[in-house]
């Protein structure tokens, strides 16, 4: 894996070429759907889906038939602040539970035919091994055991915060080599949620309060604390929107810098990427802020319950496919979008036209008579 800065720019100018989605495929999708059994636009998002799919991969009519959910997995020095309900030996036994295939992602990921694999970026303590076969697959490649706690310094080093968009990168570049052709992408690391919101806020400007909820469930009072703690990294290490690779190194984490990479990468080949929640999304809008326009190659999953993920959506201009109440991350949320994806292909591909099934369509005149009732 190379951690040259050069394999970054490459992909930056990759991306500037390719430009905006590609209207020819949008437009040959929505003739095709428009000239299916149903008035035009009655499957709604289910619709626009198939038609933003196309201009993501240049073919009006895509399949996705080999599916990867990655899961970053990392660490966070901030939880040393008491900002967390559960303690930092949790990334590790949950690293085990992805890879002993116990895990909510693991049992969603089956219904899709999606395969798992779980990216190591910086877990702190050993992960436990599997017992029998390993139900996911780890790539090992872990920048430190964990970041420094951002409330007192950054969180990494600049040239850290590079090697874990490099780490991305390279996963996305060996997926999309062995024939991956959708993402989901998740997370997992204790104090993520802390590491979003000071990400979240410093992109947008927003003040910590309002981009900052109770992640694994915390009281009234350690929340207050959370946002204080949130507060005094931003004060502290003062990064700014102009600068994402700045701010991931002041107030990110290992696991979201290689989920910017995984992005930047998988959208440069043509790939679709669905972001789950909260940490996804503050890791897509450092994707845009590095690639202006990116964000059109990525589709919304869901809208998590933590507050920070709204704003993200609003800020990226991305519609959630789904309100469901989560906020579990692991690409959970991904995963069942998939099956959004398998419904607007099956009635892209499955229905008749109205030509080949003998119906008549709308009448040229139609609108007008419907005026003049």
């Amino acid at each position: 894996m190379s951690d040259d800065p050069a394999d970054l720019r490459r992909t930056l100018e990759t991306l500037r070429t390719l430009g905006p989605l590609d209207a020819t495929a949008m437009v040959a999708a929505t003739a095709h759907l428009d000239a299916l059994t149903k008035p035009p636009g009655s499957l709604g998002r289910l619709e626009s889906l198939a038609v933003q799919l196309a201009g993501v991969t240049g073919e009006p009519r895509p399949t996705f038939h080999r599916r990867a959910i990655v899961v970053a997995a990392a660490d966070h020095g901030v939880v040393d602040q008491g900002v967390s309900a559960y303690p930092p030996d949790v990334t590790s036994q949950m690293v085990a539970n992805f890879l002993a295939g116990g895990a909510a992602i693991s049992a969603l990921a089956g219904t899709v035919g999606a395969s798992v694999i779980v990216v190591d970026a910086g877990v702190a303590a050993a992960v436990p091994p599997a017992d029998g076969a390993a139900k996911a697959r780890l790539i090992s490649a872990p920048i430190r055991a964990g970041t420094s706690d951002m409330s007192v310094g950054p969180a990494m080093s600049r040239d850290e915060a590079l090697r874990a968009i490099a780490l991305g990168l390279d996963v996305a570049d060996r997926l999309v080599h062995d024939g991956v052709d959708l993402f989901g992408v998740g997370e997992m690391g204790i104090g993520n949620t802390t590491a979003a919101s000071a990400v979240t806020a410093a992109m947008t400007g927003l003040p910590a309060e309002r981009v900052t909820g109770r992640g694994t469930g915390i009281d009234d009072a350690r929340y207050r604390h959370k946002v204080d703690v949130v507060t005094r990294a931003l004060e502290r290490n003062r990064p700014g929107p102009a600068d994402p690779i700045g701010v991931l190194a002041m107030v990110g984490g290992f696991e979201v810098g290689v989920l910017v990479g995984l992005m930047l990468g998988a959208a440069a080949s043509r790939v679709p990427v669905i972001l789950d929640g909260f940490i996804t999304g503050a890791a897509a809008l450092l994707a845009a802020g590095l690639a202006p326009g990116i964000e059109g190659r990525f589709v919304a999953a869901h809208r998590s319950v933590e507050p920070g993920h709204a704003v993200v959506l609003e800020r990226l201009g991305l519609r959630p496919l789904l309100e469901l109440d989560l906020r579990l991350g692991e690409a959970t949320g991904a995963a069942l979008a998939m099956s959004l994806v398998d419904a607007a292909v099956a009635v892209r591909d499955g229905m008749a036209t109205f030509d080949a099934a003998g119906v008549s369509g709308p009448a040229a005149d139609a609108e007008h008579v419907e005026e003049t009732r």
